[in-house]
């Protein structure tokens, strides 16, 4: 069922914003927050958390063995 609704300039351009991001069209990205609860906050959010984690890799910004090693034991079943 096509659906069309009128939406605040802000949040058109956010929609943009996250669109041009993530390769998804303008519709897979509000079926995301009404199916799945992905608000744009949070779609926002996780471009935000990928791009720096993608500039801590550019700059050679890895965890140690020994770091990966005590965050998983942390999970470790006894």
């Amino acid at each position: 069922m096509k659906s069309t609704i009128q939406l605040p300039d802000d949040i058109d351009q956010r929609i943009d914003y996250v669109a041009a991001q993530t390769n998804l069209t303008r519709s897979q990205i509000v079926e995301e927050a009404l199916s799945f609860g992905r608000s744009l906050a949070w779609q926002e959010q996780w471009i935000a958390g990928v791009k720096a984690g993608i500039a801590d890799a550019d700059k050679g910004d890895f965890a140690s063995e020994a770091e990966i090693a005590a965050v998983l034991g942390r999970y470790d079943q006894v």
